[in-house]
């Protein structure tokens, strides 16, 4: 067993194979999910009539984190997972929402209707 003496030298050298066993530090804390804060924020702007609140680029990182993570379900769980709670969402606003999202990857109505009638499991 390492001396204190030789514990505090070994501290100091960034410690070395062979030396005392070096503290276990803290696990780094969780990091916190702004989904809460984004979803609070976003619901006051559209209550107050001024979606514009929400910056573009922040819309961006959320949709495309939300738009990975629900494609990673669906590929791994088949169809059975809802993007969203029934009712929570409009037809409308469904429908602009898909526009925009295949509009933005590049798609067409035929590759659309390709994946839309695809068996779940199928790559």
């Amino acid at each position: 067993m390492a001396t204190l003496a030789q514990r505090k030298a070994a501290k100091k050298r960034g410690g070395q194979k062979g030396d005392a066993k070096p503290r276990r530090q803290p696990a780094p804390p969780r990091a916190v999910v702004p989904s809460a804060d984004f979803c609070a924020a976003a619901r006051d702007a559209l209550k107050r009539g001024q979606p514009d609140a929400i910056s573009d680029r922040m819309l961006q990182q959320v949709l495309t984190a939300a738009v990975k993570v629900y494609a990673a379900k669906v590929e791994r769980r088949g169809h059975d997972v809802a993007p969203f709670a029934e009712g929570a969402v409009t037809a409308t606003e469904s429908v602009v929402a898909a526009c925009g999202l295949i509009r933005a990857a590049d798609l067409n109505m035929f590759d659309v209707a390709i994946w839309f009638h695809r068996p779940p499991g199928i790559e």
